[in-house]
Order: structure tokens, then C-alpha cells, then sequence
């Protein structure tokens, strides 16, 4: 299946911005206007959101949730879990190395509601679109 690009967003970033630099690290850039994703898990919605440029937070956005495990938990207890403890059944991911996949399993990460609602409430960003995971691939 043919998928072309329709947008790239940076995060873990250093952009100049009016006389300096903005250096954003598990962020990305949301000015006014600008197009926003906010990726949840393998396993959770996405977020396709619109920057509204609130200075309070450098027009910024998180790139996500964040995790609750670390790469190296997950690979070194994996052996110990199934599947459905890595919250990973039912999930289609392509990957090029089996260790991505179980490092970037659902039960990594925090859920992604409360980071979507907060962000809405603190007027960073605009909701566009929730978007639901078909296939995931990782490198």
C-alpha cells in the first residue's frame, strides 16, 4: 500500500524563533494555526491538533504522553510477559528489529486523554481530528 507523506513534525528540537532559539525536547511547535500531532500509543488514539500560539508554553505542545516504562524494563522483563500484559494483542506493527516492537508496546506509555484534555484546557492547542491506529511500523 502506497502512503505518501502529508506532514512531518519535528520534536526533540532546537528551531530559532523571533531573536533566540527555542530548544523543545518531548515537545513540538504549535503557533497559531500550526498543524499539531499528538501520537499516543501503538494501541491509543492519536491526535491531529491546531497550535493556537500561547506564549505561556514557548507555542509549544507535547509529542505525546510519555512513558511509564523504560525501554530497558521492557526488554529485559519481555521474556517474562505475554502479550496481553504488554497490552500488545491485537496490535499490527511492522518492525525491523522484534525488540522495537516490545520497547514501544502500549504499556510503555501513560494513557494520552488527560495530556490531550489538559492541553485543550491550558488553550495550547485545538482538537482537529482523533485518530485511531490501523498499522504501526517501527524501525
Amino acid at each position: 500500500m502506497e502512503a505518501p507523506l502529508i506532514y512531518d513534525l519535528p520534536h526533540n528540537i532546537t528551531l530559532p524563533e523571533g531573536k533566540g532559539w527555542v530548544t523543545r525536547k518531548g515537545a513540538c511547535p504549535a503557533h497559531v494555526g500550526q498543524p499539531v500531532i499528538i501520537p499516543g500509543s501503538m494501541g491509543a488514539y492519536s491526535y491531529l491538533m491546531v497550535g493556537k500560539g500561547n506564549p505561556a508554553f514557548c507555542n509549544s505542545a507535547s509529542h505525546g504522553a510519555g512513558r511509564i516504562r523504560s525501554r530497558f524494563d521492557l526488554n529485559r522483563r519481555s521474556a517474562s510477559q505475554n502479550e496481553a500484559e504488554l497490552a500488545l494483542t491485537g496490535i499490527d506493527c511492522i518492525t525491523l528489529r522484534e525488540e522495537r516492537r516490545i520497547e514501544e508496546a502500549p504499556a510503555a506509555y501513560k494513557p494520552i486523554q488527560s495530556v490531550i484534555d489538559v492541553q485543550v484546557e491550558a488553550e495550547m492547542v485545538d482538537v482537529v481530528a482523533r485518530l485511531s491506529p490501523v498499522l504501526t511500523f517501527k524501525a
